[in-house]
């Protein structure tokens, strides 16, 4: 049944104060599933499993049952803001005017499937009946590359906010919501775990971008002066957040790295192809090390705070499959 609940609740979206204001719906998964409506499912089970990312169990009846819902509440959002601009357009007389790409963000920790999640909603999007432009970019490509992380002491805090160039992020979507045509965006390795030098991507002015990073809800300090401070948010259409409780990030994270010890990182080239070599318990203790003092604490500190910042939040339960759904109020 749906429900009024309190999202400010570090460990679950069950918290309710009986009187309290929430902002947001809350859906059970079942109740979601209802909202697709006769939205088509356009992925075969091959598909689903080539866009998942590993140690990710989603399949083809995850995405009837959730996805379809989602792309479907993205093509009402879509339509309204063609709408709004047609009518602005009309306002201000400017016949002239370029509609620019419609951006959603992503936001989630790390391991909790944030880039499945962008992956399945961009191959929906782009199968609607428009057949619409759909671009997706992540963050990873503007971190500062490792050898200015290592200069400023900050490798041991990648992935925090203060690790990504907040300067070319903003520039890369001022361009975006400009409309301008051909705008790059660096390319990442996660095999070097680095930025690679000299290498884009090239976003042509889409009809949908998909922005996904774990930091892009974040906020950061106003200026005394009242001059203007831009968030990355700030150019978002409709955002989203992939949420789970924090023990499950945990095992899952565990679980991740130890499945990538015995795959991608004993290709030599691996930036982490030396735990490959170590012994299991040895390699999960590196595991448990990084989660503990560095994922844990950029998600305690930066990115759950942003949870409640999100239009939608889509709860993953034990199972790493969606058990509800908040949508926030008009």
């Amino acid at each position: 049944m749906k429900q009024d609940v309190s999202v400010n609740d570090d460990t679950s979206l069950d918290h309710f104060q009986p009187g309290g204001y929430s902002p947001y719906r809350i859906f059970s998964a079942q109740e979601w599933s209802k909202f697709r409506a006769d939205t088509p499912l356009t992925l075969t089970e091959d598909e689903v499993r080539r866009l998942r990312s590993l140690n990710d169990p989603v399949d083809l009846d995850e995405v009837a049952r959730i996805y379809l819902s989602v792309s479907r509440l993205l093509s009402a959002h879509l339509e309204a803001s063609q709408l709004l601009f047609r009518q602005r357009t009309h306002f201000l007389n400017a016949e002239n005017a370029t509609k620019t790409p419609f951006v959603v963000g992503i936001a989630g920790s790390v391991a909790v499937g944030k880039s499945t999640t962008a992956r399945i909603l961009q191959e929906l999007l782009k199968r609607w009946p428009s057949s619409p432009k759909v671009d997706l970019v992540t963050t990873d490509g503007f971190l500062y590359p490792n050898a200015v992380l290592r200069r400023h002491n900050l490798m041991e805090r990648k992935g925090f906010p203060e690790s990504y160039d907040i300067g070319q992020l903003l520039r890369f979507l001022s361009a975006i919501k400009a409309g301008q045509p051909d705008v790059q965006a660096p390319l990442y390795s996660h095999m070097t775990y680095d930025v690679l030098p000299g290498e884009f991507q090239t976003i042509d002015r889409p009809d949908i971008l998909i922005f996904e990073g774990i930091n892009v809800l974040q906020v950061r300090d106003l200026p005394a002066d009242g001059k203007i401070v831009p968030f990355v948010s700030d150019f978002f259409d409709f955002s989203i957040y992939i949420d789970a409780p924090e023990d499950l990030i945990h095992r899952w994270y565990v679980e991740r790295f130890m499945r990538l010890r015995e795959t991608a990182f004993k290709n030599p080239q691996s930036f982490f192809n030396r735990y490959a070599t170590i012994s299991h318990d040895a390699a999960r203790a590196v595991a448990e090390g990084l989660w503990q003092n560095i994922n844990l604490k950029n998600l305690r500190d930066n990115i759950l705070p942003t949870r409640p910042r999100a239009n939608l939040i889509l709860k993953k339960g034990e199972n790493h499959l969606i058990e509800q759904v908040a949508l926030r109020k008009l």
